[in-house]
Order: structure tokens, then C-alpha cells, then sequence
């Protein structure tokens, strides 16, 4: 298995014993950029904050440590959310 393929169906932030989609939760698949193909909990977020992307911390996005990746939702499909860079 290739680490594309390992990270498929992975939860963002998740536990690494447990890194699969809860029932009860809602997701996003996340496009492009250094998280492609994770999906994203947001269940806890509410509508101004979707609408206005999010930027998650990630080491291997191009500022390394401390960098964020900011992810937008998808035009006509709130399943999914595009990348839109990295950011410091």
C-alpha cells in the first residue's frame, strides 16, 4: 500500500489507532494540496465559518512546521472543499 492509499478515507486530526469517518459526524473530502483525499470533521462548524474556508495546521505543507494549508468549498458541491495554497 502506498502512502496515497493509506491516507484515503483518514479523518484530519484523527486518532492514528482509529483514523477512519464516526458515524454521527459529517465530512468534507479534502482536494489538492498537501491533505488530498483526507476528509475533514465538520460537524462542529457552523455555516459563516464553512462558507469561509478553513486553514488547518499541517507540517507538510510549504512552511513546514506551523504552516497551514487553507482549503475553500467547491463551487455548487459542499461535499467537497479545494485547496487554495499554504500559508505561514
Amino acid at each position: 500500500m502506498d502512502e496515497l492509499e493509506f491516507m484515503r478515507g483518514r479523518v484530519y486530526g484523527a486518532d492514528h489507532d482509529d483514523p477512519g469517518p464516526r458515524d454521527g459526524r459529517s465530512y468534507v473530502e479534502l482536494a489538492g494540496g498537501p491533505l488530498d483525499g483526507l476528509l475533514l470533521d465538520i460537524t462542529d462548524l457552523c455555516g459563516t465559518e464553512l462558507r469561509g474556508g478553513v486553514g488547518l495546521p499541517t507540517e507538510i505543507g510549504r512552511y513546514g512546521a506551523g504552516g497551514r494549508a487553507v482549503y475553500v468549498p467547491r463551487a455548487g458541491d459542499g461535499r467537497v472543499f479545494d485547496w487554495r495554497g499554504d500559508v505561514p
